[in-house]
C-alpha cells in the first residue's frame, strides 16, 4: 500500500511541477508581449518581398509551351520510373 501512495505522491508532484512551469510560461509570454508591444514603434517593419510572376506556370496556362518538348519530358520520366521500379 505504501508503494501505491508513494507512486501517487510522485505523480502529483510531477504533474504539479509541469502545471506550474506551464503557468509561469504563459504568464511570461503574456508579460513580454505587453512589454514588447509598447516598444514596437522602435523596430522597423519588414517590407514584403515583391511578388514574382512564375514564368513556367504562365506558359503552361496560356498554351505557349512546346507540346513536343512536354511529351518528351513526360515520356522520359515515365520510362525512368518504370526502369527504376523493375
Amino acid at each position: 500500500m505504501k508503494l501505491l501512495v508513494d507512486g501517487l505522491m510522485l505523480m502529483v508532484l510531477g504533474m504539479g511541477t509541469v502545471f506550474l512551469f506551464l503557468g509561469i510560461m504563459v504568464a511570461w509570454i503574456g508579460f513580454s508581449s505587453r512589454i514588447l508591444a509598447r516598444f514596437s514603434h522602435l523596430l522597423p517593419d519588414q517590407e514584403p518581398a515583391p511578388a514574382r510572376k512564375p514564368q513556367a506556370k504562365k506558359a503552361l496556362a496560356t498554351g505557349r509551351e512546346d507540346d513536343a518538348t512536354l511529351v518528351a519530358v513526360v515520356s522520359a520520366a515515365i520510362s525512368r520510373y518504370r526502369a527504376d521500379r523493375g
